[in-house]
């Protein structure tokens, strides 16, 4: 299954072989997006306890690692999918990546995303009712789109932003915070929630691709208006955000604490002004 195991050589020992498939299998993930989710999860998940720690069920402990699970296979699913479709564009611009390098073989690539959808869809489906489902399904259609031919959405900057805020930016905040608090009981929406899923949306569009792939016909906001000004542009949002967060905490600070968000969130600004000057 993995390539770069295979031509290492049939003397290297077996507990090595395991090794570079483990390897190879991480960098396959894109570990950034994993421990993304993760935290973002945990401090999702965390906010809504804290703030009702006396409906806490510890016997709810296994359904939300499962949970959290079922999150990575689901990023899991929508990274592996790209890099299966995207074996040119990453020997150019992401070499590292195992497909691309060739220590992972696209027949094994595919048995990953394959499992990853069947895992994720099967936890979500026997743990949460149909609107969880339903967005969870929306999220992997999604997440398909923006690769698969003939859809493709990432050769259109808006429609790639768009896919990523919402998966991003929406769907995964919303799910988590809704399967929280539907799990113990309570309604959903809350004014920092909102906010939140404000500022996520605006972050996104960082997210969208930065490096140009005019060779292979994906046009990206980078190729379009140049990698100079999408810098500027996106430090700008970025700097938006900060300020946004800061005034938020100033005009309401019972719905923040204000006493580490205006801080933390002026260092932020001022270092990327630091960085982009």
């Amino acid at each position: 299954a993995c390539n770069g195991v295979g031509a290492s050589g049939s003397d290297r020992p077996f507990a090595d072989k395991v090794l570079d498939l483990k390897d190879a299998c991480w960098r396959f993930l894109r570990s950034h997006t994993i421990c993304g989710t993760t935290l973002g999860s945990f401090a999702l998940v965390a906010r809504a306890l804290i703030e009702n720690s006396n409906l806490i069920k510890w016997s709810l402990l296994f359904k939300a690692f499962s949970s959290l699970f079922a999150l990575i296979c689901g990023k899991g699913y929508i990274v592996g999918i790209n890099q299966i479709y995207d074996i040119s564009i990453e020997k150019v611009n992401k070499p590292y990546l195992p497909i691309a390098a060739g220590d992972l073989s696209v027949r094994f690539a595919w048995f990953l995303v394959i499992f990853f959808a069947v895992a994720d869809l099967s936890i979500v489906g026997l743990n949460f009712g149909p609107f969880i489902f339903s967005l969870y399904t929306l999220g992997l259609f999604l997440g398909t789109i923006y690769s698969v031919p003939p859809f493709r959405m990432k050769r259109f900057p808006v429609a790639a932003f768009l896919i990523i805020a919402m998966v991003r930016g929406f769907l995964v905040n919303f799910g988590v915070y809704y399967a929280t608090r539907d799990t113990i009981g309570l309604t959903f929406w809350t004014f920092w929630l909102i906010f939140l899923f404000k500022i996520l949306s605006k972050v996104s569009l960082l997210i969208e691709k930065t490096l140009g792939f005019l060779q292979y016909q994906i046009s990206t906001f980078a190729t379009k208006l140049g990698v100079r000004n999408i810098v500027f542009l996106g430090s700008g949002i970025l700097l938006m955000n900060y300020i946004v967060s800061v005034l938020a905490a100033i005009y309401m600070p019972e719905a923040f604490r204000h006493w580490l968000l205006i801080p933390a969130h002026t260092i932020f600004a001022l270092s990327l002004i630091n960085q982009v000057c």
